[in-house]
């Protein structure tokens, strides 16, 4: 694969940003940290955040990209000197650290999805199989090796026959299945206190520093600002594709997948339990919240059966999605040095397996 390869078209690139940007982040932790940061209030610094910080972070990764046509290492060398090569070499060391937990988080959306559908969930209670699960040696290994394999082969088919084709598939996935999640969340008695919840903003919330400190946190995860895959991806971008309108494109996109993740967690939560039941389980932590309550929960509401693996499958998408693009961004660095994509790949899965 050569290092001309480019996106086919804007929606390409954009479907992309998007996978890249809609993570698990988006689903097991924004409704949890706006619950746990008053709600609605939250939305408020979380939307501010998104116009001051990550949106103008995502144009220049854009604008840098295109500009240099080069990975995140060479980015910086070409730009500003290869004295500041180092800089790069922090943004791809940081998100490729991230890529070692992330791998194995991908890995555990694969095995609930599997296990949803197969049934097994519903032989031991989920917080009883999660850690069944967790302190096991090989379930874990194997299905972390699973995601590496799966990521790793759609990156060795390249920019279009790889990266573009699986997003044009995962990414409308996700967002059908998120929203047949909110259309059945929604629907359940009793959701309207959720809604409210998530909707109706109490302002004195604002006066913590923790809830901006948050809502900066997350829009920063979320939508993979200043990570180097943006900046990856702008690489193969057309010249004549508008900056400001992809990034503000996938900017509103990625807080779109958040508020319908939301939706379909927080009303359910709030139907089935009481309020002081329904934040004492969004206070529970991203795996508790995701692999213990959630199949809990959704085991209570009429049709769980076929909503619960329909949620570990938008999980497993949107995670698959962002893993494809870290990977993509650590290849892209070896390939700037000279390495052909298919070892380079190599190299990456076999450093991250």
């Amino acid at each position: 694969m050569a290092l001309g390869e480019r996106f086919s078209s804007r929606w390409g690139l954009i479907l992309a940003g998007l996978g890249l940007a809609v993570g698990t982040g988006n689903l097991w932790r924004f409704p949890r940290i706006a619950a746990e940061n008053g709600g609605a209030a939250f939305l408020i610094p979380w939307i501010i955040f998104l116009f001051i910080w990550s949106l103008p972070l995502m144009i220049a990764e854009f604008g840098i990209g295109r500009g240099a046509r080069r990975g995140v290492v060479g980015s910086f060398a070409t730009l500003i000197g290869p004295r500041f090569a180092w800089m790069g070499g922090f943004i791809a060391v940081t998100t490729t650290m991230i890529m070692f937990y992330y791998t194995v988080v991908t890995g555990w959306t694969l095995k609930y999805f599997v296990l949803t559908l197969t049934g097994g969930i519903q032989e031991v209670s989920p917080g009883g199989y999660w850690e069944i699960y967790s302190t096991s040696v090989w379930q874990p290994i194997f299905f972390h090796l699973l995601a590496v394999g799966i990521g790793a082969f759609i990156i060795q088919r390249g920019v279009v026959a790889g990266i573009e084709r699986a997003n044009r598939i995962l990414i409308p996935i996700l967002f059908v299945l998120l929203c047949v999640a909110v259309v059945r969340s929604v629907t359940l008695p009793g959701a309207e206190r959720g809604l409210e919840f998530l909707f109706n903003p109490d302002l004195s919330a604002l006066k913590s520093y923790k809830t901006w400190l948050e809502a900066l946190t997350q829009s920063a995860w979320s939508t993979g600002a200043g990570w180097g895959m943006i900046l990856t991806y702008a690489t193969y971008m057309r010249r004549k594709d508008d900056l400001v309108l992809n990034a503000t494109t996938i900017g509103f996109g990625d807080n779109s997948a958040s508020l319908l993740a939301g939706m379909a967690i927080v009303p359910t939560t709030f139907a089935l339990l009481s309020n002081e039941e329904a934040l004492e389980v969004m206070a529970s932590g991203n795996e508790g919240l995701t692999f213990i309550w959630i199949p809990q929960l959704f085991n209570q509401v009429p049709g769980g059966t076929i909503l619960l693996p329909l949620f570990f499958l938008a999980l497993f998408c949107a995670a698959l999605s962002s893993l494809i693009a870290m990977i993509e961004m650590a290849t892209r660095i070896l390939m700037d040095a000279g390495i052909n994509r298919r070892r380079a790949v190599r190299l990456v899965a076999s450093a991250i397996a």
